[in-house]
């Protein structure tokens, strides 16, 4: 095996779910010895970006990502930039009010080097729909970047697996 393939892998659990952080041996090492401390900053993060959007507070969803943010939904739609997709968010909540949105995180990896992270997990959403309620579920991942020590949302990509409720579910929204 070359030394770009050996590889130790550094697990912790954290609210039930494994973050797996591998550090790379050869060269300069891809993530630092204390890069449970990265990761701990990515999951309080996200946790902040799910109370946020539970409040609907798009300020505080905002102040999770980076600028120039690209997210695209599960619906397929592509934003770029945080206030396109704070305002695609905001004009979610207006039409749907009891909206929630919950990212779960699976695993995170650091790469130090480059002071990016990547987060891969699942999502739920719920919403009431005109003819009933709904429950929409998937997989994500999300690029982290940090910058001036703080980690912030560089894009997502969120890909439903399931949908359980009324005509929203039947077909793709245009």
């Amino acid at each position: 095996m070359t030394p770009f393939l050996r590889r130790r892998t550094q697990s912790i659990m954290l609210g039930g779910a494994m973050l797996v952080s591998p550090f790379v041996v050869f060269g300069q090492a891809a993530v630092r010895a204390d890069s449970t401390a990265d990761v701990r900053a990515i999951v309080a993060s996200r946790a902040r970006s799910n109370a946020a959007i539970a409040r609907h507070d798009t300020a505080g969803i905002a102040r999770e990502m980076m600028p120039d943010v690209t997210i695209v939904s599960s619906t397929s739609t592509m934003g770029t930039g945080v206030v396109a997709n704070v305002s695609r968010m905001a004009a979610q909540f207006a039409r749907r009010p009891d909206t929630r949105w919950v990212r779960s995180p699976d695993a995170i990896v650091v790469f130090d080097a480059w002071g990016v992270a990547s987060e891969r997990g699942h999502w739920v959403g719920t919403w009431t729909e005109p003819d009933g309620p709904l429950v929409i579920r998937g997989s994500y991942e999300a690029q982290w970047r940090r910058q001036d020590g703080t980690w912030r949302i560089q894009g997502e990509l969120f890909v439903p697996l399931r949908c359980e409720g009324g005509a929203y579910c039947r077909a793709r929204p245009q």
